[in-house]
């Protein structure tokens, strides 16, 4: 018997991250000597800020060393609440606040704690590759909603009403979003809420982890719309605007009985997240969001960077991203096409063809539940930029 088989069905079914696979298959040509441009992965190229990173060494010379609460310090919580306040106009209480190892861990208690086997969770398409993953170990099934490049990555109510079957018991959305940086307005969250106001057994999951990130449209949240209150569970965290990836960091505002609920699930699975982290994130969101400004200016410099490269490469189609740090363009030009030798059937294989032939790491689209795009991120260097566009327009010319 192979060692495959010994595992359980639960691992078997569950794909490996593409993301974090595409960097670790650049990471592997790079030990073997190759001049590798990485632009798959989305983590900021800023440090910490300093007032920050100040917070974090007080907590150690403070001697918060112990266990945290399963949910978070209350301090923590407070401050959560403040945040969405401020930047939402959500009302929230400590008790409706969970803390989590990153928004990762929050969307997937989430998903446990509401998930039956067999249950549907609607995903809108593009969309990030992690939660269909999650929807798999929660042994429910997902059902993508397809949008296109030429109406901005976005979803209409009409294929909302259209996609809602008698499983369907969430939906997931993300804006800004992942991959695609397509942000939605408040009319167009209000139009897709009057679908879902009559369909009162379905949850919504708002992830906002790239609100901070966005160029004049500001992102607005799910909850905000009074009829979604009670069903939308909004999902943040401090890793992309505060460029703190990894001090793991993420947490809810939701409904007191889910939030109760993804704490009894944390607290068998990792118990209270990193608490020297959690000081810090105390002063990351007290402070004002005015203070990470200086690296969405950045992004915005580097959007207009990318897209004006991008558009001198034929065959790559793109539109303009509003939010987070991804360009999506579609690349279905160069399928069935042959270059050096290689052909190119899907975004799969020029995903592998920039890789290998350019030696610039992306992502395919397929993982996003969009095959014909790929992502690729300008959390990077203007220099890095250039010369991975470069080498790019060299590959396919």
């Amino acid at each position: 018997m192979s060692n495959q088989h010994q595992l359980s069905d639960r691992i078997n079914s569950l794909p490996t991250s593409a993301t974090l696979a595409m960097a670790a298959k650049a990471r592997e040509l790079k030990a073997e000597g190759k001049d590798i441009i990485g632009l798959s992965l989305g983590e900021p190229d800023f440090n910490t800020p300093g007032y920050i990173k100040d917070a974090a060494i007080q907590a150690i010379n403070d001697n918060y060393n112990s266990y945290s609460p399963v949910d978070g310090y209350v301090e923590l919580k407070e401050a959560v609440c403040l945040k969405f306040k401020r930047d939402n106009g959500l009302d929230y209480k400590p008790n409706q606040i969970v803390v989590s190892t990153g928004a990762k861990q929050s969307i997937a208690n989430v998903a446990q704690v509401l998930l039956n086997p067999g249950d549907e969770i609607l995903l809108p398409a593009p969309y990030w590759v992690s939660y269909s993953a999650i929807a798999t170990l929660c042994e429910a099934t997902y059902k993508e909603i397809p949008s296109t490049i030429e109406n901005d990555f976005k979803i209409t109510p009409e294929q909302l009403e259209a996609a809602i079957t008698p499983k369907t018991k969430m939906i997931f959305f993300n804006s800004p979003n992942n991959p695609s940086g397509t942000i939605y307005s408040e009319a167009e969250y209000k139009a897709l809420a009057a679908v879902l106001e009559k369909h009162p057994n379905i949850y919504i999951l708002s992830d906002e982890i790239y609100e901070h990130i966005s160029y004049g449209t500001k992102s607005f949240s799910f909850a905000a719309i009074p009829s979604m209150y009670d069903r939308t569970i909004t999902v943040n965290g401090l890793a992309k605007a505060f460029a703190m990836t990894g001090w793991r960091i993420g947490y809810i505002g939701a409904p007191e009985w889910i939030a109760k609920a993804c704490t009894k699930m944390q607290g068998q699975i990792t118990s209270g997240t990193n608490c020297i982290a959690q000081r810090a994130a105390i002063t990351a969101l007290t402070e004002s969001p005015s203070r990470v400004q200086f690296m969405v200016d950045e992004f915005k410099t580097r959007r207009e960077l990318i897209l004006d490269l991008l558009n001198d490469i034929e065959g790559f189609k793109t539109n303009i991203p509003e939010g987070a740090f991804y360009v999506f363009p579609n690349v279905s030009h160069y399928f069935g096409k042959t270059l050096r030798g290689k052909t190119i059937n899907n975004a799969t294989d020029f995903s592998l063809f920039l890789l290998e032939e350019a030696l610039v790491a992306t992502v395919t689209g397929e993982a996003f539940g969009n095959p014909d795009c790929i992502r690729i991120s300008y959390a990077a260097s203007q220099e890095q930029i250039t010369e991975a566009l470069k080498r790019i327009k060299d590959a396919v010319s």
